[in-house]
């Protein structure tokens, strides 16, 4: 195997890890709720503050990436993840569960950081876009299979056995890199670390998206009201540090780049819930058992699977902004067709909307992905990864949040019976109506972007 097929190889198993999890773990939400006597706001958290975790750190380790060379931080973010995951396979109550997701977020945050810049790094212009679309499929392999392979984890061996199983595929993966990913560590800067716009950025990201899902309470404007102020102060101090965590001059001459970055995070925020929402409805309303609401939730991401490297490929050849605004295109009718489902809906039109869906991602992931990473040049890899990868996490935060609250505010605290059921549905038409029109405006951004070419 080549130097690049070796590396390929690595990133591609490293970038199936997590979002393997994230799937797996939101079909077994009902079943923890169950054993753990939690509520589904709770349940929504276990999901949330892995993403929140992992879009704090993120942008910090892709500068240190640069910095101090990617492989070394690679390694550290898989040994944290999976030795998280263990924790998580032996939580007693959702206090420790909630903690060793946190932890795992921040292992995410090294690997997100890393598997993407040292990809790019190894493929030439004229082949990255088949490389990332291999690796975008990667990702959407995991979601295919997470939800499957996780309803029968947790329907036979329990929902414990999913976090086993990522931290045993950790080891894996700890073994390989180990042995291929060549050493780039670099000098040490004489440059100090921005830390202050580290601490600065991530406190203010944290009370953004923990606020986000409060509101409208008192509480929840406070706490989002700070984080902008603190959003505002970060970008000063960016401005007048030495070596800033992230360069706000590459948002400002970089189109391609600013609204190919603002197109993920409006596609992420109206899509990431999805599963979590679908994994209730099958389950809740239509009665399904963890196992065959898996099984219908994977056609979705099998499409993705399947497509999403022929789009990057196509993306190596056409102007990656019309091949992303027609996935984009293609999601924005997807849900609205989701947001007319009723309990009696037949299984095979929510099988064959999730297929459309599915494309559409497809279409869009690859071809962006390809037109972030080649619109900077190769010292900024890491921080590109990372400002993708943020906004990426970001955008999935928010749309978790964005559920949790209109369930908070639909649902209140009923927990069964028939007010429940029709609380859940009613939760279920709003949240998709509200995502569409996200993803619609996010289709003006995604076409606005510019050419890669030109650029």
């Amino acid at each position: 195997m080549s130097n690049k097929g070796t590396i390929l190889f690595v990133t591609t198993l490293s970038s199936f890890l997590t979002p393997f999890m994230g799937s797996a773990i939101n079909i077994a939400l009902p079943e923890i709720g169950k054993e753990m006597n939690m509520n589904t706001i709770q349940l929504g958290w276990v999901a949330t503050l892995y993403l929140l975790a992992a879009a704090v750190f993120l942008l910090p380790f892709g500068r240190l990436a640069d910095r101090n060379g990617r492989k070394k931080l690679f390694m550290y973010g898989i040994i944290l993840f999976g030795v998280a995951s263990g924790l998580s396979a032996l939580a007693f109550n959702w206090w420790i569960l909630i903690l060793s997701r946190t932890l795992n977020g921040i292992g995410g945050a090294m690997i997100y950081a890393t598997a993407l810049a040292i990809l790019t790094s190894a493929f030439p212009k004229n082949e990255r876009g088949k490389a990332l679309g291999i690796n975008v499929a990667s990702v959407y392999l995991g979601l295919s299979l997470g939800p499957t392979l996780g309803g029968f984890l947790t329907m036979y061996l329990g929902w414990r056995s999913i976090f086993a199983f990522t931290a045993i595929l950790s080891v894996i993966i700890l073994v390989f890199a180990g042995q291929k990913l060549a050493d780039d560590k670099k000098p040490l800067s004489t440059i100090p670390f921005d830390t202050n716009g580290s601490l600065i950025y991530g406190i203010s990201l944290a009370l953004f998206i923990y606020g986000f899902p409060l509101l409208p309470s008192l509480s929840g404007i406070v706490i989002v009201t700070a984080g902008l102020i603190g959003f505002v102060l970060f970008g000063k101090q960016e401005n007048k540090a030495k070596e800033p965590l992230l360069d706000m001059h590459i948002f400002r001459k970089n189109h391609v780049f600013l609204f190919s970055n603002f197109a993920a995070f409006i596609n992420y925020s109206a899509t990431y819930a999805l599963v979590f929402l679908l994994s209730f409805y099958l389950q809740q309303i239509k009665h399904m058992s963890p196992a065959e609401a898996g099984m219908i939730l994977m056609s979705q991401p099998v499409m993705m699977t399947l497509f999403s490297p022929l789009a990057g490929i196509l993306s190596d050849r056409i102007e990656p902004a019309i091949v992303a605004s027609i996935g984009m295109g293609i999601t924005v009718a997807g849900l609205i067709a989701f947001a007319f489902i009723t309990a009696t809906t037949g299984i095979w039109i929510i099988v064959l909307l999730l297929m459309f869906l599915g494309l559409g991602f497809a279409l869009f992931s690859s071809p962006n992905t390809n037109a972030v990473m080649s619109s900077v040049s190769p010292p900024q890899y890491g921080i590109a990864s990372a400002t993708l990868g943020t906004m990426r996490l970001t955008g999935q935060t928010m749309s978790m949040g964005i559920s949790m609250l209109i369930m908070a505010v639909i649902i209140g605290k009923s927990v069964q019976g028939a007010v429940y059921t029709a609380g859940l549905l009613k939760s279920i038409h709003l949240t998709f109506l509200v995502f569409s029109l996200l993803c619609l405006a996010g289709t003006f951004f995604s076409m606005k972007r510019g050419s890669l070419r030109s650029s």
